[in-house]
């Protein structure tokens, strides 16, 4: 049974720092590529980032290119979003997704961002 479960969210001020994880269980975590999006009130689902099986090739959104990374420890089976001059219009639930057979998704963590 696949699951994700993101933590790591909360309340920071704009300018500050967040470190979002994703624990995966239940496919070969190592070999799948995984990404994180992200969806605002009253907003479609937003892509945030990518990163490849071995971690050795990312993408990322333009809104988000240069303040966040995208990592990953296969031996943990944990991908984490590191979030640095968070602003308001970051504020979302964030949610970490694959595709291995079908896409899956976790519950979302919250981060808001206070101006």
């Amino acid at each position: 049974q696949v699951q994700l479960v993101e933590s790591g969210g909360g309340l920071v001020q704009s300018g500050g720092s967040l470190r979002l994880s994703c624990a995966a269980s239940g496919f070969p975590f190592s070999d799948i590529r995984m990404s994180w999006y992200r969806q605002a009130p009253d907003k479609a689902r937003e892509y945030v980032a990518t990163i490849s099986d071995t971690g050795g090739s990312t993408t990322y959104a333009d809104s988000v290119k240069g303040r966040f990374f995208i990592v990953r420890d296969n031996s943990k089976n944990t991908v984490y979003l590191q979030m640095n001059s968070l602003q308001p219009e970051d504020t979302a639930r964030y949610y970490c997704g694959t595709f291995w057979r079908r896409t899956y998704w976790g519950q979302g963590t919250q981060v808001t961002v206070s101006s």
